[in-house]
């Protein structure tokens, strides 16, 4: 039998902090928008598991584990058995450089999984799939979109009443542009906040693999790049009018799922290793000065790394990966540490035959921007340019080489559903 225990915690702050997501001089936040969440939701079958969600744009992996161990001790389980999402607003402080923000999150998510425990329940679940127009591929010439908003909905075996609704969604959590400085957890907590109303029972948001899908409403004065063409909508409600395709489009499905209690739920993680060279000195002032051209970022600093490692002798670099899967029945998350671009989604999709089978980024950290090939080519700012500004988050200054994209989702794939 599946049980399920939920709680949640404000992680909002008291004071301005800096804010991280978008690249600019001044980034100390200016009143609140609305209020951050870190939710815990506690999972019985055969096993102990806990999914984790917090609104932030992500922590540096290491850091992610810090918070993993924490609550792995107050649930008696192991690190494979806490998954933490993260929503990838950028409206919200920068957990890696705000170290007491960090501490209350972890202090309050440790917080929370206690009472979760405390409120376990039997429960039976229904899941789904609706198609919700809430993205656009930001990249040239990018036409794939992941409009699939897979749901889970929990109702308590005895009361009937629902006690937890999962919705998964892919668009980048940037409805709110570079000139907002108010923290906020972008579209995803006005989703939470209409989808509560309408099911009456907690509502947990988790990102999609969204590296390359911008949202398709956006609020701001200027008109980024991330935001230029017919298909973007201006509009000082766009916060509100995403939740609202996301609930109409829901509610339509969710009238007709049906509900059961006997189903398997299983949490596990697997690992593989990734690989990326240093690049010369002539490849890499080639990618300053576009960086720097096109986007108005500067590289020295970045340059000076690149110089550092080859003088060194390092000329490649490499990472260890973990993948980690959360499945319900055929329901299952498959989540990275990276900002997976939406072609991963829709490939998993493709080999694996199952619908309901989601690849997702910005879990248990948030590393760099993750192309597969024909977006790899492209170059860009996903590609190379953010390497110029984080590197120093990443522990790596390049991309992974060209084929580990592909590499990547095989090994997703092959290791599905498989936890030993």
């Amino acid at each position: 039998m599946l049980k399920l225990g939920y709680a949640q915690a404000d992680i909002t702050p008291e004071e301005p902090l800096e804010l991280v997501g978008f690249n600019r001089a001044d980034n100390l936040s200016k009143g609140v928008e609305s209020s951050l969440l870190a939710q815990v939701s506690v999972w019985e079958g055969e096993e102990r598991c806990c999914l984790i969600a917090v609104d932030s744009l992500g922590f540096m992996k290491n850091m992610t584990d810090l918070l993993r161990e924490r609550v792995c001790k107050v649930l008696g389980v192991s690190k494979d058995k806490v998954m933490v999402c993260f929503s990838h607003t950028h409206a919200a402080p920068n957990a890696d450089s705000e170290k007491q923000y960090f501490e209350m999150i972890c202090d309050k998510v440790s917080a929370a999984a206690v009472r979760a425990m405390a409120d376990l329940k039997t429960v039976s679940v229904g899941y789904g799939n609706a198609e919700v127009d809430i993205g656009v591929n930001r990249r040239a010439g990018g036409i794939k979109v992941d409009e699939r908003a897979g749901f889970l909905l929990a109702q308590d075996e005895k009361t009937q009443k629902n006690c937890l609704l999962l919705v998964r969604l892919t668009a980048h959590g940037n409805v709110l542009k570079a000139d907002n400085y108010r923290i906020s957890p972008d579209y995803f907590g006005a989703v939470r906040e209409v989808l509560q109303e309408q099911y009456d029972c907690p509502v947990m948001v988790l990102q999609g693999a969204s590296g390359n899908i911008a949202p398709k409403y956006f609020d701001s004065e200027t008109t980024p790049v991330d935001a230029r063409g017919p298909a973007f909508i201006r509009s000082k409600d766009a916060l509100h009018k995403m939740a609202e395709e996301v609930r109409e489009k829901l509610a339509e499905r969710i009238a007709r799922i049906t509900f059961t209690a006997d189903t398997t739920m299983r949490m596990y993680s697997k690992e593989m290793m990734l690989y990326a060279e240093v690049p010369s000195s002539s490849v890499a002032e080639k990618i300053a000065s576009e960086a720097k051209e096109l986007c108005g970022i500067g590289g020295t600093e970045w340059l000076a790394e690149v110089s550092r490692l080859r003088e060194s002798g390092v000329c490649r670099q490499e990472e260890g990966a973990e993948v980690q899967y959360f499945s319900v029945g055929n329901w299952c998350l498959c989540g990275v540490p990276y900002e997976l671009m939406t072609e991963f989604a829709l490939g998993g999709v493709e080999r694996t035959g199952n619908e309901f089978f989601y690849i997702n980024g910005y879990t248990n950290g948030c590393l760099s921007y993750f192309p597969m090939e024909e977006e790899f080519d492209k170059g860009g700012y996903e590609v190379y340019w953010s390497m110029l500004i984080y590197y120093k988050y990443f522990h790596r200054v390049f991309p992974f080489e060209r084929e580990s994209g592909e590499k990547l989702l095989y090994f997703m794939v092959e290791n599905a559903f498989k936890d030993c």
